[in-house]
């Protein structure tokens, strides 16, 4: 039953924080492809420096410090606020590859027949990013999506491990393994199916990654 729930904790997780960073990635990479110009430099020069620090290492150090911020060493921090901190924490710093693909896609349409038309017809900015550009990038998107779930999962175990993301009373595959180490040598299952559950989710999503790209890019080799 605790796997059932962990497993409920980590996708939920995962998800919201995929959701999040493509949303953002997304609205970024389309403004910037469009606008071009000073704000397209300084969102290349943002998402430079965002790639440059390793994400793991960056949440081991972030997370620790927001918590103290608005919890004192006497009042432990809950579980929803937990929650919380770690989907903001992987949203708002892993919107960096959407919008450096949806920017350029941007700027390969942003020049094509069907917008200079939606143009001379009169139709507004909005209306061209709403309307044409973006039916026309979702499938690179919704892969980036499928392939950002695994990597937020495996993550989030891992910061639960040492005991950064989520903690006790909240189920959660990586704390499972945190707790079967104790119990290795007299019950390896209990290490063996929390640990095989994390290693089966990150291989089907990323299975699932390949398997959207093959069919959703026209130039992929079937």
């Amino acid at each position: 039953m605790q796997l059932v729930y962990g497993l409920r904790t980590s996708l939920f997780i995962a998800f919201t924080s995929a959701l999040l960073a493509s949303g953002i990635g997304v609205a970024v990479g389309v403004l910037a492809g469009w606008a071009r110009g000073w704000l397209d430099s300084v969102v290349n020069w943002l998402i430079d420096l965002t790639l440059a620090f390793p994400f793991l290492i960056f949440a081991l150090a972030v997370i620790p410090i927001l918590q103290d911020r608005f919890y004192s060493d006497r009042e432990a921090p809950s579980p929803a606020f937990r929650v919380a901190l770690i989907v903001a924490t992987f949203g708002l710093f892993s919107w960096t590859y959407t919008a450096r693909l949806v920017r350029g896609q941007v700027i390969s349409l942003r020049e094509r027949e069907f917008v200079e038309a939606a143009r001379a017809a009169g139709a507004g900015t909005t209306h061209i990013l709403l309307r044409q550009l973006l039916p026309n990038i979702w499938a690179p998107i919704l892969v980036t999506v499928s392939l950002m779930v695994p990597q937020f999962i495996a993550i989030e175990a891992a910061l639960a491990f040492v005991n950064i993301g989520v903690t006790e009373p909240t189920p959660d595959l990586g704390r499972m393994i945190f707790n079967s180490i104790g119990y290795v040598a007299s019950d390896p299952w209990y290490t063996l199916f929390p640990g095989l559950t994390v290693f089966l989710l990150v291989l089907a999503f990323n299975l699932l990654g390949d398997a959207l790209r093959d069919s959703l890019d026209p130039r992929s080799t079937r």
